[in-house]
């Protein structure tokens, strides 16, 4: 007998996309842009030459409130909620008590309120375990409302000044309350792709009309999750199923930074015992950059190994547009760790010569106070 299959979400853009030529394909359950008629290769290039759009509304924006929201938070994550100022921004942790990630996601606070954005493949997920762990006084909403949009780049500033969004003082991971031609939008300072940027909530009803004025910009490329993804592997950002899970330790994917110190000291965030260890003694594997030689990419899943023993692997894999050349993000064994360290990758028996390499392998351009 046939069985129904689930039908995908659609962003408030859906129809933008397809009158814009987007190949779409589904996603984490969602019907989405890989990329327009520039290409992969193209949208990337323009993304770090000048200005890219992105529709990220799959993600969801979920916000937390009352007297509760800060502990209910901490018990989940290693971040110090409480430190999080009026106006910040900060990069966090879904952690299990073997020191796995559950999830990234990102914590702001604008106007009393944390708001929270997640993956979209963890959505479910995540949002159960917020609803699981919600304690007396909390308020959580999902904002199924609203939509979100990335504005990457270098001309980025530039685009959403053109539009008159004052930006003065307003610097990397900051959020805030601006207004484009009418509408009240949360803009942060943030992005995942290495570049300067900006991630746009806006009520979803208005989302395809400031999509379109901000198309409208010359400096501005549509871009599609093709090349968000050699983006942010270029800009050595972890990946939720790729350099994040439920078995490996962020201090592993070169996370130390979102271990907050009094957090640290105080020990009490799920998996401080096996995370703390690796932090002061340095965890077994790392992850690195790999630039395979001889220009064939080696993708995800494919073994690392040196004189014939295995000592990685590759989590993500692929062409780096900005490098003109086939790169890649692994775990190696600690030792081997050191940038330059000549590997063997094992694909179908096939064998790529790779070197390890400094992260990230593009620089970051953010623009900080």
């Amino acid at each position: 007998m046939e069985t129904s299959k689930t039908p995908l979400h659609t962003t408030a853009l859906h129809a933008f996309h397809v009158a814009h030529g987007a190949r779409m394909v589904p996603f984490a359950g969602w019907d989405m842009p890989v990329q327009y008629a520039d290409g992969i290769k193209g949208e990337h290039l323009a993304t770090r030459d000048s200005a890219g759009l992105f529709d990220v509304s799959h993600m969801a924006q979920v916000w937390l409130s009352g007297p509760g929201a800060e502990a209910m938070l901490e018990s989940l994550t290693p971040t110090d909620v409480g430190a999080i100022g009026e106006g910040r921004v900060r990069y966090s942790l879904f952690l299990n008590e073997a020191g796995g990630v559950l999830d990234d996601l990102m914590i702001a606070r604008l106007d009393g309120v944390l708001q929270l954005v997640v993956n979209a493949g963890r959505a479910d997920h995540d949002i159960a375990h917020l609803r699981a762990h919600l304690t007396d006084g909390v308020e959580m909403e999902v904002k199924s409302d609203r939509a979100l949009l990335a504005l990457q780049g270098p001309q980025s500033p530039a685009v959403l000044e053109r539009l008159g969004v004052d930006l003065a003082g307003f610097h990397f991971m900051q959020i805030g309350h601006f207004t484009i031609d009418g509408v009240d939008c949360i803009i942060t300072r943030s992005g995942y792709t290495g570049e300067d940027g900006f991630e746009i909530s806006m009520p979803a009803a208005e989302a395809e009309r400031l999509a379109a004025l901000l198309f409208a910009d010359a400096a501005v490329s549509l871009v599609g999750l093709g090349a968000r993804d050699t983006l942010r592997l270029e800009a050595g950002l972890p990946l939720w199923g790729h350099e994040l899970d439920e078995t490996i330790n962020p201090v592993a994917a070169g996370l130390r930074f979102a271990l907050s110190k009094r957090r640290r000291e105080a020990a009490d965030f799920p998996g401080a015992e096996p995370i703390l260890t690796d932090f002061t003694n340095g965890a077994p594997r790392q992850l690195v950059g790999l630039l395979p030689q001889g220009g064939r990419p080696v993708r995800d899943g494919a073994e690392l190994a040196l004189d014939g023993t295995i000592v990685g692997h590759v989590t993500s894999g692929g062409f780096g547009p900005s490098l003109d050349a086939p790169a890649a993000l692994g775990f190696v064994d600690a030792v081997l760790s050191t940038p330059g360290t000549e590997l063997m990758a094992l694909t179908r028996g096939r064998e790529t010569p790779v070197v390890t390499a400094a992260l990230p392998l593009v620089p970051h351009r953010y623009v900080r106070g």
